[in-house]
């Protein structure tokens, strides 16, 4: 009886250890297909029927959160006044692009919106072909999240030495040399899809001459009393708005001086309802040159503003301009225009309304001439500017009336301080 039950336990013991490398095999086998760094928990109970011998073994297996998980990137909403844009891809399928990483961007006609990756990852599939149109909401690719598994390649063994001999060398021919150098080939034009922007301010402009009636009046300022004025003040003016002072500025305030003084150059025509609408606030557009093309930011209330405030709304939108961080709402509005091509060493010229505004600023370059003061000849730093205006609206008088307010501000800023 006692050899019975030793037996019968050394069966059951190795019965019990047959189940447990059982489980270990299952658990291999679950574990296999899975990443290292994912927990598999298994709770395994043995219940025995005492009416016979054989084991249940039942299996419970927690769900498991996928790192390599394929999200769809859609496209951001736009502005009111934005519907579509076309997409410039500076990623390709396979690349691998960190968090925030630029994956495209989507150019409108007023401004680039960027698309940045919401995760790390790899890019699965590009949903939309480069230059492709495409309105808010719509998808633009795939990404596939986690960064990606880099197996080293085995270096590729040398090819082995060709043991075949050299071909021996053509024979001399008795026809004559053999030219050497290729015919010149002519140029060829290289032919550029023009981005939307562009195709946007191309036809603004052009819509600005069939529909404004342009008629431009010019003057001349004596820049000699503001090029002193900032000489003097422009360490004690950096010392405390901390930034420099420049001449736009002052030109800035003039022209919203100027305008409180003539309505009309800041109202404009709805053609629509063919009514005047004259505007209580001056935002005066600053036209800002970009590699994709000419942007006009808005500088709100300028009539409220000094000199420090104007050039520190300058310096902001011009970085973001460079920088291309310009927004619709950056963009919108303005009820006049101040285009500086002076820095570009710019000495006279016209130009062309902003629609649907009624009038624009030129300001160019600053040069010695010589000029009649007190009826004798100085040379003096002067400065060409134009006034162009949609003569539908704004007649000669309040045209050149509005120039020689600029003018008079511009040759000496005292003007502002007693209001005349």
């Amino acid at each position: 009886m006692l050899s019975h039950s030793r037996c019968l336990t050394r069966n059951i013991g190795r019965s019990l250890s047959a189940i447990r490398q059982g489980n270990n095999v299952f658990a291999r086998r679950a574990t296999a297909a899975l990443s290292t760094s994912h927990s598999v928990t298994f709770n395994n109970s043995l219940k025995s029927d005492p009416r016979s011998s054989i084991f249940q073994i039942q299996y419970f297996r927690t769900s498991v959160a996928f790192r390599n998980e394929v999200v769809t990137v859609k496209t951001p909403a736009f502005a009111e006044s934005v519907t579509e844009g076309d997409v410039r891809w500076e990623k390709a399928v396979g690349d691998t692009v960190s968090e925030d990483e630029v994956v495209c961007e989507i150019e409108t006609d007023k401004t680039s919106v960027q698309v940045p990756s919401p995760a790390a990852g790899v890019i699965e599939e590009l949903l939309v072909p480069d230059g492709g149109k495409v309105e808010g909401g719509t998808p633009l690719f795939k990404l596939r999240k986690g960064a990606p598994k880099v197996e080293a390649t085995p270096a590729a063994a040398p090819p082995p030495p060709s043991a075949t001999p050299p071909p021996p060398p053509p024979p001399a021919s008795a026809v004559g040399p053999i030219p050497t150098t290729m015919p010149p080939v002519p140029p060829v034009p290289a032919h550029v899809k023009m981005n939307r922007m562009r195709q946007r301010i191309a036809q603004r402009l052009k819509e600005a001459q069939n529909t404004c009636a342009m008629l431009t009046t010019f003057n001349e300022v004596d820049m000699s009393n503001i090029s002193e004025m900032r000489k003097t003040y422009k360490d004690a003016f950096l010392k405390k708005h901390n930034i420099k002072l420049g001449f736009m500025s002052a030109f800035v305030k003039a022209a919203a001086y100027a305008l409180v003084d003539q309505p009309p150059v800041n109202a404009v025509i709805d053609d629509t309802t063919k009514e005047i609408v004259y505007r209580d606030y001056i935002d005066i557009s600053v036209a800002v040159a970009t590699p994709k093309g000419l942007v006009v930011p808005v500088i709100r209330n300028v009539e409220g503003m000094n000199f420090a405030d104007i050039e520190k709304a300058i310096n902001v939108l011009g970085e973001k301009a460079r920088k291309n961080e310009l927004a619709v709402e950056d963009m919108d509005g303005g009820t006049f225009t101040i285009s500086n091509g002076g820095v570009f060493g710019s000495m006279f010229g016209t130009p062309i309304i902003n629609p649907p505004q009624s009038a624009i600023l030129g300001m160019h370059g600053i040069f010695d001439r010589p000029v009649a003061v007190g009826g004798k000849v100085e040379i003096r730093p002067m400065m060409y500017v134009a006034l162009t205006y949609d003569h539908r609206l704004i007649d000669g008088r309040e045209a050149v009336t509005f120039l020689r307010k600029i003018k008079s501000v511009v040759e000496d800023p005292r003007v502002l301080l007693l209001d005349m």
